[in-house]
Parts: C-alpha cells; sequence; structure tokens
C-alpha cells in the first residue's frame, strides 16, 4: 500500500514548518517536485534546503514532474484549467507506479497550504487515491503577519478571491487577492481603500508596501516589477480594507 501526502511548508520561511510536517517529511521515502522552469529554480532549492534542515537522515529520493503548459489567456478558463489537471494527473499516476514501491509514501511540499489555490488536493481527489493532506500557514497569515494587523475588522466578514474576478468584481468587503498578475488593484476606484500588499513573504526578499491604493498603487506595480525581473518570478498578496467608521 503506498501512501502519498499533501505537506503545506508555509509562505517561505523555514521556521514556519509546522512540527507535524517535519514529521512527515521525515516519513517520507519520495519527494515530487513540479519542475516549473530554470526561472524558478529557488523554488525547487527552497524544497530541498527544507529537506536537508528538518530531515538530513532521512534523504528522500526526489523525483521532478515537468509542468504541462498551459494557456495564460484562455477564452474557456474552467476547460483549460481541468484539461490541465488531467494531464498533470496523468503524470502523477505514471511517476507513483514506476518510482513508488509497495509500503513507501510519496509526498508533495506545497507552499503555503494545501487548501487555498493550489491543485495538488483537487488532482489527487480526481484520482480516486488515497492521500493525507498537512495543513500549512497560509501566505494571507504572513502578510497579516508582517504587516502586523488583523485579518478582519470587529464582527466584520472577510472574501478571498484572485486578480482575475477583483477585476470585474470590486471589493464590498474587506478583500484578499491572489493571484493577481495583473495588478487589479488598479481598477479600485474608492479613495478610502487602503492596501496592505506584501510580495516573497517570509523571505529574505520580503517587500511590504500600505497605504490608500490611489497613494501606493504605482510604487507596488515598479516594485513587483523590479522584483521580478530581478528573480524571475514572484508570488505576492494582498489586503484590501475600507477603515469602519
Amino acid at each position: 500500500m503506498r501512501k502519498i501526502r499533501v505537506i503545506g511548508i508555509g509562505a517561505g520561511h523555514p521556521e514556519q514548518i509546522t512540527i507535524q510536517a517535519i514529521n512527515a517529511i521525515n516519513q517520507t521515502d519520495v519527494l515530487f517536485i513540479t519542475d516549473k522552469g530554470s526561472d524558478k529554480d529557488d523554488l525547487a532549492r527552497f524544497r530541498r534546503e527544507i529537506i536537508e534542515r528538518y530531515a538530513p537522515e532521512r534523504k528522500p529520493r526526489i523525483i521532478a514532474i515537468p509542468d504541462p503548459p498551459r494557456d495564460r489567456q484562455p477564452t474557456d478558463y474552467h476547460a483549460t484549467v481541468t484539461s490541465w489537471h488531467d494531464q498533470r494527473a496523468a503524470l502523477y499516476e505514471a511517476l507513483f507506479h514506476e518510482h513508488l514501491q509497495a509500503g513507501e509514501a510519496g509526498a508533495f511540499l506545497v507552499w503555503g497550504d494545501p487548501s487555498l489555490y493550489d491543485s495538488t488536493i483537487r488532482i489527487l481527489d480526481s484520482m480516486r487515491i488515497e492521500f493525507e493532506v498537512i495543513p500549512g500557514i497560509t501566505s494571507v497569515q504572513a502578510l497579516t503577519a508582517s504587516h502586523r494587523i488583523p485579518l478582519n475588522q470587529i464582527g466584520a466578514p472577510v472574501q478571498i478571491t484572485t486578480g482575475r474576478l477583483l477585476a470585474s468584481c470590486p471589493p464590498t468587503m474587506d478583500t484578499v487577492v491572489m493571484l493577481d498578475g495583473e495588478c487589479a488593484f488598479n481598477t479600485v476606484t474608492d479613495d478610502e481603500m487602503e492596501i496592505y500588499w506584501g510580495a516573497c513573504l517570509g523571505t529574505a526578499d520580503e517587500v511590504l508596501v500600505s497605504g490608500k491604493v490611489r497613494d501606493v498603487a504605482a510604487k507596488i506595480q515598479q516594485t513587483r516589477e523590479a522584483l521580478r525581473r530581478r528573480k524571475g518570478w514572484i508570488m505576492d498578496t494582498y489586503l484590501l480594507r475600507k477603515p469602519r467608521r
């Protein structure tokens, strides 16, 4: 019986790994890492550093999974993502049979928490196999901690959305925005709306900007682009908030 684990490893700070995650890593025989190209080598390297730091004697076998390409500007977003997930599922199944022996455990190390805007759980569930999920600290938690703010205002709700949806649906409550490659905060027209933005949270490259959207939007966009050019990639998250009177 093969075991598969999906392990949340936090937003990027190596000390944000939970004891449960460390124990799971130390029970892993094969680590599956998605290869997303040379411009994101440091993401795979961070996963290897986690293994070396918390499981120095375990030395699991590391298997790179080539990430299937997909259209980033599709006409049918859901159909495109579903097809991409199907391709990933086929790859996973083949690699499990090839590299996992009976009684061995394989694992995916997932940024943040596996339940929040990550496809691994959804893909494994579609394969109808048994797997275990180990929660992790999300980029949302890392963002509010770095800015030293609560996630919610007193008695108020919070929604979590994407940049794609924000652009077509202006926020009506405190809103966390993820996966915003187009800087959708520029579509905010409320002059009183504040933004708490962070990139590369928890890492040595962490950058934070906050203020009224109208005042700091250009700075965020310039900072984001400079960081993306330097690193070849960027992971950022932000909270939009209108102070309550």
